[in-house]
């Protein structure tokens, strides 16, 4: 891992791991920022320790990256969470 404690890119698994385990604060500190409408690049330097200005596409991949698996925990991998299998049927 780089930039201190995240990773350059969120997991892909379909399971969860202890990467988002250790990132759960991280993950809705993103999907609150991204719900206010906040700028990606300020989202990237507040919350992923990257600057945006001095690693541009390096900052946007962690954005990206972090923020679909942030969405992915609100649709699939909260299930994990709670001991499910898979997601709860609305």
């Amino acid at each position: 891992m780089s930039t201190g404690q995240f990773a350059d890119r969120a997991p892909e698994a379909s399971q969860l791991t202890a990467y988002d385990e250790s990132h759960l604060t991280a993950y809705l500190r993103l999907l609150d920022a991204d719900d206010d409408g906040a700028d990606w690049r300020e989202t990237a330097a507040a919350i992923l320790g990257v600057d945006a200005a001095a690693e541009p596409q390096r900052a946007k991949t962690m954005h990206d990256s972090h923020l679909a698996r942030a969405r992915w925990m609100t649709e699939v991998g909260y299930a994990h969470l709670l001991g499910c299998d898979r997601p709860l049927r609305r």
